[in-house]
């Protein structure tokens, strides 16, 4: 387990899944037709549980600079500190990911309102990470609220 502190706010447009873990791999597929890869574009996927506890999943892509998508939902990634578990060729361990969740949701400073975020390094390997909470922040120096 790692520490990663992203700088800056990260704006996403989003696709949401209809249903989770089945409608995942859909999400990114349609976003993907929508902004297709281009060397520069960050890919997240987010996720957290609505008010009923069931997962809302939403295939995420970086807005760049200039873009408009008129219609498309967006999420903004908050900047700031998060735990992460870097895993390998995921594709090759399809849990590796629920894995790497699970343990880092059972960590003591993870912010309670916070949300999963897998952030799509390359093709093969996955950054899977959580914001910490504000006490930890606070605690490091690290709050920028």
């Amino acid at each position: 387990m790692e520490n990663y502190n992203f700088q800056k706010d990260v704006a996403t447009y989003c696709v949401t899944a209809e249903s989770f873990p089945e409608g995942i791999a859909a999400a990114h597929e349609q976003l993907q037709a929508l902004l297709p890869q281009n060397g520069r574009r960050d890919y997240f996927g987010i996720s957290y549980p609505d008010h009923n506890g069931i997962i809302i999943y939403k295939a995420a892509a970086e807005i760049m600079e200039g873009e408009s998508m008129p219609g498309l939902e967006t999420f903004v990634i908050k900047n700031g500190p998060y735990n992460t578990f870097y895993i390998y060729n995921y594709a090759e361990n399809p849990d590796s990911i629920r894995h790497a969740f699970s343990l880092l949701l059972k960590q003591h400073e993870v912010d309670p309102h916070g949300y999963c975020l897998e952030w799509y390094i390359n093709e093969n390997d996955v950054k899977c990470m959580v914001p910490l909470g504000k006490e930890y922040r606070e605690f490091t120096g690290l709050n920028k609220e």
